[in-house]
């Protein structure tokens, strides 16, 4: 069996440190990339799969707080590899595993950004789910930690690794609808009501107390393990930064912005009466008046059941400009319309593979091949939490883009980090 990258560097003494990029540039032309997995009672089942059919990686641990659901993932996988995975309960003890070169992180969003950090200080590249962060001061801190561990790090926003979404920017850039003015993202998902349901003692498999790690403690609900956790507030981002985060993203994209001036939210729960706590329904702004000849809108809605689509998107992005619009229906798919009478112009669909993107980036030690890099993942993660943040107080608010703060409101300002457990906090780390 080929020696791996972190059995290499364990070896090879002070000079392979993580601080020296270049002095570990060199891969076996046979060796893989062995990788972890982080939570995988849902999306981190994809994942999983992901790790195990691609020729350049090969997944050698898997981590979970309920221990049913590890037993089981290590029992699977050690099936399909025909090899002993080896399984963790506490990730503490997977980063201090040397043997693992990079962790996949599918846990809940309240700990995407702790854990991406703690996996960097243990010299660990990571491939984390989107949104990369709970609240905007954590994305910051993730981008911060990127660059003073030097680790390879990439946002789970696949779509960016789509061969014909990357030739729909490239052609924006060029101008085929002219000066893009405007981008509206849309996230019409089908989300039934949850209904209601008592809180009470947590299942004896279930480590309670480290599933809600950086979250304040509370009652364990059914009603929130193991998906409703998304419109909570203390663990989700409601749809706005669950499935949303996508197509925020390539809005943003599309308009070449990072940050916003100004922040516009309003939503609320106009459908059933049940035990989510974020809205249902949201439409957000974000206003950039130095961008472009002109200034540009980024806007996005969120709706929570039976709708009609738009431009033939229910999940998706309309970009505009002076001499035309695009669509962006689906992970892979964009389509032009030019001139007033709408004629059709250049399109695509075809995918990527966003997975191969990081185990590249990865072996050539070169992040700057990274389609989804972290700080892009930062962004498009602080927009979701922004719109949110506006719609919870009720006002819209002024922003500094270049501080990343609230401009006169202390009570918004507070709102943009958390109160963190012990021993469960997200550390500030300078630039």
């Amino acid at each position: 069996m080929p020696v791996s990258r972190r059995q290499f560097m364990g070896r090879s003494g002070a000079a392979m440190i993580a601080g020296t990029m270049a002095s570990s540039s060199v891969w076996g032309a046979n060796e893989r990339v062995s990788m972890a997995v982080i939570g995988f009672g849902g999306r981190g089942g994809e994942h999983i799969d992901n790790w195990c059919s691609h020729p350049n990686s090969e997944l050698v641990a898997l981590c979970d707080v309920d221990q049913k659901i590890l037993d089981q993932g290590v029992a699977d996988v050690s099936k399909k590899t025909n090899a002993k995975v080896k399984g963790f309960k506490d990730m503490r003890e997977l980063f201090d595993d040397k043997s693992i070169d990079g962790v996949s992180i599918a846990t809940p969003n309240h700990w995407h950004t702790l854990s991406a950090i703690w996996a960097m200080e243990a010299g660990k590249d990571v491939y984390v789910e989107k949104p990369c962060s709970h609240n905007v001061w954590e994305g910051r801190q993730l981008v911060n930690a990127a660059k003073k561990y030097n680790k390879i790090i990439q946002h789970g926003t696949q779509i960016r690794s789509s061969e014909s979404i990357r030739e729909a920017m490239q052609k924006l850039q060029e101008g085929i609808i002219g000066e893009v003015y405007m981008a509206r993202g849309l996230c019409y998902k089908r989300r039934a009501s949850i209904d209601k349901k008592p809180r009470g003692a947590a299942p004896e498999n279930l480590d309670w107390s480290m599933w809600q790690g950086p979250a304040q403690e509370r009652e364990y609900s059914p009603n929130v393990v193991p998906y409703n956790w998304h419109w909570t507030y203390d663990f989700g981002n409601s749809d706005l930064g669950n499935q949303g985060v996508h197509q925020m993203d390539i809005a943003r994209w599309a308009l070449n912005v990072k940050m916003p001036s100004k922040v516009t939210g309003m939503g609320g729960k106009y459908l059933w009466d049940d035990d989510k706590e974020t809205p249902n329904f949201i439409t957000t702004s974000f206003h950039y008046p130095d961008a472009g000849e002109m200034g540009k809108q980024l806007v996005f809605e969120v709706r929570p059941w039976i709708s009609n689509d738009e431009g033939g998107a229910n999940i998706g992005v309309l970009i505009y400009g002076k001499e035309g619009y695009m669509v962006i229906p689906s992970y892979s798919k964009y389509e032009t319309f030019l001139g007033e009478k709408k004629e059709p112009g250049p399109s695509g669909d075809k995918g990527g593979d966003h997975w191969a993107n990081f185990l590249e980036a990865v072996t050539t030690r070169d992040a700057s091949i990274l389609n989804a890099p972290i700080e892009d993942g930062h962004y498009s993660s602080a927009l979701c939490h922004l719109g949110l943040l506006s719609s919870r107080l009720g006002r819209s608010f002024d922003f500094d883009p270049a501080t990343e703060q609230i401009i006169g409101d202390d009570e918004a300002n507070g709102m943009l980090t958390r109160k963190y457990r012990e021993p469960f906090v997200v550390p500030a780390i300078e630039a």
